[in-house]
C-alpha cells in the first residue's frame, strides 16, 4: 500500500530551491479574488520545516508593521509559485522560539 501511495504523490512533488531554518525566503502565493488571480509575497525566515513528500511544510515569519507574522504554507501546493531563497543565513539553533527572538531580519 505504501509504494502505491508514494508513486500517486511522486506526480504531486514540485522541484524547489534548498532552504533550511534560519534562512530568508521570498514566497509567492497565487491569491484568488472572485474571478481575478494574482501572486501575493511574502518574504520572512524559515522558522522551521516538518513532514515529507507532498505533506511537507513550511512555518516563516516577518515583522509587518512592527507586529510578527507568522504562516504555514505547504511547500508542493499548486498555489505556491515558488519559492526564492532571499538569503542564507547561518542559525546557531534551528529552534522557532530561538528565531522568533531574532529581531534584525536582514
Amino acid at each position: 500500500m505504501d509504494d502505491i501511495l508514494r508513486a500517486v504523490e511522486q506526480e504531486y512533488l514540485k522541484e524547489r530551491d534548498a532552504f533550511r531554518p534560519g534562512d530568508i525566503v521570498r514566497i509567492h502565493e497565487r491569491i484568488s479574488e472572485g474571478a481575478k488571480e494574482r501572486i501575493q509575497v511574502f518574504e520572512g525566515i524559515v522558522l522551521k520545516r516538518s513532514g515529507g513528500s507532498t505533506r511537507e511544510m513550511v512555518i516563516v515569519r516577518k515583522i509587518s508593521s512592527g507586529i510578527g507574522v507568522e504562516k504555514t504554507y505547504p511547500i508542493h501546493s499548486p498555489k505556491i509559485e515558488k519559492i526564492e531563497l532571499v538569503k542564507e543565513r547561518g542559525a546557531r539553533q534551528s529552534r522557532p522560539y530561538y528565531l522568533r527572538d531574532l529581531r534584525k531580519i536582514r
